[in-house]
């Protein structure tokens, strides 16, 4: 068990949208991450974080979380080049951009394709259900998510028998491509943010809009981003702006490194305030 500041926004940093395996109860949440289960108890100003495995605990946790990372800089940074963003930045204060894990992260993405958050969801439980390690913790059962080998055993049945629809041949197709060597998730810290992203693209089931979430929520590349309709809405009603194109142009010519994470300021706030 550790214990850390609560000067951060652990509810939005986990239910924005960037994460699709959590629970949620009062005060607390549970997340499971590639090696462990982590339960997050929000105590006043503190906030309390057991897991099933304390090695590393503290490391592991300020990784996830991106606690390390300096945002009040990079939302003065952001500020400077943007005044009207004001709002969206003071209603996302403490939004942190989780560190998750690329291959969850990659087949959680393939997934999310025309697909809706609970069905998201219920395909990525029933693969780590019926593949993971099971875990027991604190009288509760817990499945992690498959490891590179045992999901480089399944078939394109065993991936549709997991619900994830006409995506089950991507699955497939992505986890051989791994096998054989022709995608090397590692080598992409290497590479530049447009460098990445064509090289995710040139695999069957990803997409500019997949290629780029992964990238910013397993990588942390904050210049790319995906654009949903909460953001075609803001950028319409604050901009006059529409079009993806013509959104991407202005972000990233507007916030530069941090377009990424300007571009999630304005999705949290166009979603979220009520």
């Amino acid at each position: 068990m550790i214990k850390i500041k609560n000067d951060f926004d652990l509810r939005a940093t986990i239910t924005c949208g960037q994460i699709f395996r959590f629970a949620e109860e009062e005060n607390q949440f549970t997340v499971i991450i590639k090696d462990r289960v982590l339960i997050f108890t929000i105590d006043g100003d503190t906030i309390i974080v057991e897991s099933n495995k304390d090695e590393n605990l503290k490391e592991i946790v300020y990784d996830y979380l991106d606690l390390n990372r300096d945002y009040d800089l990079i939302e003065k940074n952001i500020l400077r080049k943007d005044k009207k963003l004001k709002d969206a930045l003071v209603f996302s204060r403490g939004l942190k951009m989780i560190h998750q894990d690329p291959l969850e992260t990659l087949v959680a993405y393939i997934i999310s394709q025309n697909n809706r958050v609970p069905s998201i969801a219920n395909s990525l439980n029933l693969i780590s259900y019926n593949y993971g390690e099971r875990i027991n913790f604190k009288g509760k059962e817990y499945y992690l998510f498959p490891t590179l080998d045992k999901l480089q055993t399944l078939s394109e049945e065993d991936f549709r028998n997991c619900k994830v629809g006409f995506r089950d041949k991507y699955l497939y197709e992505i986890i051989s491509s791994i096998k054989n060597g022709n995608l090397d998730l590692d080598n992409i810290y290497n590479m530049d943010s447009e460098e990445s992203r064509n090289y995710l693209m040139s695999f069957k089931g990803i997409g500019n809009k997949v290629a780029s979430c992964i990238l910013l929520f397993a990588y942390q590349k904050f210049d790319v981003y995906p654009i949903d309709t909460w953001v075609k809405k803001f950028m319409k009603e604050d901009y006059n702006i529409e079009g993806e194109k013509n959104i991407k142009e202005f972000a990233y010519n507007k916030y530069n490194e941090y377009s990424g994470l300007a571009i999630q300021y304005m999705f949290n706030y166009k979603r979220n305030k009520k």
